[in-house]
């Protein structure tokens, strides 16, 4: 009896078993995710949707899309370059002092404009002192000799007087007068006024100018502190004058010559049109990079426009008939170009024979010169002739591809 009911319950197991795996092999097929047919649709067939999309006419009217040609346009031939903003030396000053003494007074802050001439700093020097002395003194001996020496040119003329007395006279005079001329120049350079000096006005105060018209720059001293020679003070730039130094590496160096235009596009002013001009070339290659330092003048500078920027600089050297379409009709994507054709191939046109909807294609290019709202482009693959693209709502059809392709993975 015991046997009969394990004989039982070992039917009854089998007989399980096999029910289970009845059940798990039928749901294998009906248990996909509509996700899954879908993906499972493009792998056996579908491929082509994620090549290009389709659009009935309403929809194009609805979104504004426009279809025309590749058009041949006479744009200009650039060469593009990189560089950094200058000024010439002469429109750079560094404000030093002469002689070492402390800062009394700073009348100038950072940003300011200042005029050549006007006083920026003024230095206080206890030298300044004995400087003046030697100049009075010399001054005031210059009237004895002086008057000796006309007095030998009278004896002289009347033969009274003796050669040698003459010219020992002659040479103290001489050497009385570049004495003080050496010394006036001393406190012009100071900025000292020989004549205030004479009327009894000593100073042991220095006023120091600007050489040249510009904007402060950075200052680098502060009332009290002790001023070196040799150290600058602060700085002053001519912005005026500012141009752009390019550099044009040695496989481009024949096409540039002096006077052609440049357009400059700064990374701070990307709207900004800044046109410029060639006016030097140098002769030497710059370090060991195969590359010329071209300097072109900037015609318009603008306040913004600081030394020491990066600067991309396009020249133009010629014109050519090139390829061309809108800027719109281009689209970027992961670091490519591309624009939208009509896809006429067979299975396109009978597709859009029996539904009334046009088949686009995203096609790869390379972009040259913009100019005039068309900009060059160069195919990645050859098309025909008579190819039509889409050169008004190509951004539209750029989503509507993304979203596409994200449904599809």
């Amino acid at each position: 009896m015991n046997t009969i009911a394990y004989i039982k319950r070992n039917i009854t197991r089998i007989f399980c078993a096999i029910l289970v795996m009845t059940i798990f092999s039928s749901c294998g097929d009906t248990a996909k995710t509509p996700e899954a047919k879908t993906e499972e649709a493009h792998e056996q067939g579908g491929h082509e949707e994620s090549e290009g999309l389709e659009l009935t006419q309403e929809q194009l009217n609805a979104v504004g899309i426009v279809i025309g040609g590749i058009t041949q346009k006479n744009l200009t031939e650039v060469v593009k370059s990189s560089g950094q903003l200058a000024v010439p030396p002469q429109n750079a000053a560094q404000i030093n002092v002469l002689s070492g003494g402390i800062i009394r007074r700073i009348n100038v802050i950072e940003g300011q404009k200042v005029k050549k001439g006007q006083v920026l700093v003024t230095i206080e020097n206890q030298d300044l002192i004995r400087l003046q002395q030697d100049y009075l003194t010399a001054k005031g001996g210059f009237s004895y000799v002086e008057a000796e020496y006309n007095r030998q040119q009278q004896l002289k003329a009347a033969n009274a007087g003796t050669g040698k007395a003459h010219q020992q006279a002659e040479a103290n005079y001489n050497a009385e007068r570049a004495k003080i001329k050496a010394l006036e120049r001393q406190l012009q350079q100071y900025g000292i006024s020989a004549s205030r000096i004479s009327s009894g006005n000593i100073t042991s105060q220095i006023p120091v100018t600007a050489p040249i018209n510009g904007t402060i720059g950075k200052i680098n001293a502060e009332t009290g502190s002790y001023a070196q020679p040799g150290v600058s003070i602060m700085d002053i730039v001519d912005n005026s004058k500012i141009h752009a130094d390019l550099i044009v590496f040695e496989k481009d160096l024949s096409k540039i010559k002096v006077g052609q235009r440049v357009d400059f596009q700064l990374t701070n002013q990307k709207n900004e049109q800044i046109e410029g001009e060639i006016y030097g070339i140098n002769k030497s290659f710059e370090n060991d990079s195969k590359g010329v330092v071209v300097h072109a003048v900037i015609k318009k500078p603008g306040a913004n426009l600081i030394p020491g920027m990066y600067v991309t600089g396009l020249i133009g050297v010629g014109t050519s008939m090139s390829n061309a379409v809108p800027v719109d009709a281009v689209v970027r994507t992961e670091g490519k170009e591309f624009i939208f054709i009509v896809d006429t191939g067979a299975g396109a046109a009978e597709h859009h024979k029996e539904e009334s909807s046009v088949h686009f294609k995203k096609i790869e290019v390379s972009t040259g010169v913009a100019e005039l709202g068309y900009i060059q482009v160069n195919p990645l693959q050859k098309l025909p002739a008579d190819v039509r693209v889409v050169i008004k709502g190509a951004f539209y059809l750029q989503s509507k591809s993304s979203g596409t392709s994200e449904h599809s993975h």
